[in-house]
Parts: structure tokens; sequence; C-alpha cells
């Protein structure tokens, strides 16, 4: 019984914390070998779901800590996407950034977030720094980039999607919308509603000023050309909205309907109506944009421009993935377009 007992089979035993942890560790704990632990790190989806429990399993007993930088450089992949937005305290780009990290997540990258800023003073500083971890793509914000970032990014060669906006001659790939034509749409739909009397409150960033010129302009093209405007510092905050919609109210001449650069300006602009007592939207109506969740909930619920947030993240992903297989970005260029959610505030 003794002998029995002397040859029976230990699990092998993790290394002590005090040791460096190896891939060969996490293979031998595992029990697969040291190939199988790199493709659960790197390319889960072609592993089995029992083998990727049990590789994470002896990953998370050892608190090993996968070198994929060195893991990259015989592939050089280094499983990271960089990505730039303006601001996380804008809803706006949350959706777009969510979607995109589920969708590289499955195939086996991460992403890696900076925040450039309004204006972007800080994306060619980002942007140099995120270049030198050798990301194996990049996802931006708009296209209004200094030439020393166009330089930066075609020096690369690696894929690159800009997002948010439309341009005939992207870096690489584009994923948007016109901001131009959303203004257009958004003034010929209040035009057709009976107003006559229109404002803006508008934030100060490049895409909000092309919506809202192209809103000036479509009412230009039909005869109205005085426009009162409240300009405010992005990025848009609620408090801005109420104080904007009070410049406007105090002018001479108010107008009857006001077009915002933002839902939460909207939301701010309705919640300042309210608390005086106008009437929406007989006294003032109001127009959002962004189809951010919470617009079908104020009180009452707000008109807005809706754009397929999660969806430029998608695409974004599938793009990027198909062109880090090979595939030949066809088309360049992805027009998502948009749609006027007409509500009460109108």
């Amino acid at each position: 019984m003794a002998a029995k007992r002397a040859t029976r089979r230990r699990a092998p035993a993790a290394p002590h914390a005090a040791e460096t942890v190896t891939l060969d560790d996490i293979a031998r704990l595992a029990g697969v070998s040291p190939m199988t632990v790199s493709r659960v790190v790197n390319r889960p989806e072609l592993v089995s779901a029992g083998t990727i429990e049990r590789v994470r399993s002896a990953i998370r007993r050892t608190g090993y800590v996968p070198n994929l930088l060195a893991g990259g450089l015989a592939s050089r992949r280094s499983r990271l996407v960089a990505a730039i937005v303006p601001s996380i305290t804008n809803g706006i780009f949350v959706e777009a950034i969510e979607a995109l990290t589920d969708r590289l997540a499955a195939a086996g990258y991460q992403v890696v977030l900076g925040l450039s800023g309004y204006p972007p003073t800080r994306e060619d500083a980002l942007l140099s720094a995120l270049l030198g971890r050798r990301p194996d793509a990049h996802y931006l914000t708009g296209n209004a980039h200094s030439r020393e970032a166009r330089r930066l990014l075609l020096a690369a060669h690696i894929p690159v999607v800009e997002t948010w906006d439309l341009t005939p001659t992207p870096v690489d790939m584009a994923i948007g919308f016109s901001h131009e034509r959303v203004g257009e749409a958004v003034a010929r739909h209040l035009l057709a509603r009976g107003y006559r009397r229109f404002g803006t409150i508008c934030a100060d960033d490049a895409r909000a000023q092309v919506r809202r010129a192209g809103f000036v302009a479509e009412l230009a093209r039909n005869g109205i050309r005085d426009v009162a405007a409240s300009t405010i510092v992005a990025p848009s905050t609620l408090a801005q909205g109420r104080a904007a919609i009070v410049d406007l109210l105090e002018r001479g001449r108010p107008p009857r309907v006001v077009f915002c650069s933002s839902d939460l300006l909207a939301q701010g602009a309705l919640e300042e109506v309210r608390r005086r007592g106008i009437a929406v939207p007989d006294g003032i109506a109001l127009m959002g944009f962004g189809g951010l969740a919470f617009t079908a909930h104020t009180s009452p619920p707000l008109s807005t421009v809706a754009v397929d947030r999660a969806g430029i993240g998608r695409r974004a992903a599938e793009a990027i993935l198909a062109r880090l297989e090979g595939a030949a970005a066809r088309p360049r260029v992805v027009d998502v377009g948009f749609t006027i959610v007409d509500r009460a505030t109108t």
C-alpha cells in the first residue's frame, strides 16, 4: 500500500510567487503544450472551451502575465488596437468604443484608449506615444488631422479607420456620416413642421460646427437668414445647455425652435424652459443630436438625430480584422447614415 502511495502521480505544483512564471510553466500546469497556451492567449477562437478554461485557470493560479510583445516579435503582432476619442464624458462615443472593444476582444485583440480633447490638440503626441507601442491598427475619431499626424499614420503601414465623419481621401478607411447633411436634413424637417424662427445651441468643435453650417445654409436656401446662435465650449454639458437657452430666450425676438449640437445640450435647454414654465413645443421647440437612450425618457421626450453608434464601432472592428487577415478594404468609405427621430419636443 505504501509503495502504491509513493508511485501515485501528483499534480504539478505552481511556481513559487517569487519565481518568474513562464509560458512553459503554464503549459505544464494545464497539461497542454506551450503552443496551445500561446493560442489561448493570442487566438482563443482556435481552441476548445475546455482547454481555454484549463489554461486560464493555470494563469489565475500563478498570476502569469503573457509577454505579448515578445510573442509578437515573431508574428509582428502586438494584439493591440489603439483608439483615440475626444472625450468619454460625452456618451455619444462610448457605445462605439464598447462595440469596437467587444468585437476585437472576441478575436483576441485588446483596445488601448487615448483622449485627444477638444480641439484635438493632443492627437499628435498621442499618436506618437501609441505608435511606439506598436499597435496592429488605429481607430480615430474624425478626419481633421495635422500634417504630422497623417505622416505618422501613413508611415506606420497599419490599418487605420477614421470614424464619425466622411472624406473621399481617408488615410486608409472611413466609417461615418455627413455632418453637413445632418444639418440640412434637420432644417428641412423643421421647415416642413411649419417653424420659421430658428436658433442654434452649438459646441465649438469642428463636427458640431459643420452640422450648424449645413443647418444655416439650408435655411438660407429657403429664404431664412436670421438664425440666433449661442456657442459653447466643448465638451458639452447639461449646465451649458441651460445657460445657452437663457441667452437665446433673453434676446429681443427669441427663436421658436432650437437645434442643439448634442442631446445633452438639448436636455439642459429642456430643463431650463420647463423651470421657467414655458410650454414645449408650443412655446419653444427643441431638437438634439446623437440619439442617446435618455432622450426617449425626458419629459417630454426629446426629438433628436439618431446615429448607429454601436454600428460604427462594430463596422470599424470588422474592417480592421479583415485588413489584418490580408483582405482589401471594400469599400474604403462607408456611410452609416442617420435618422431624424421626431418626438414631443418638436
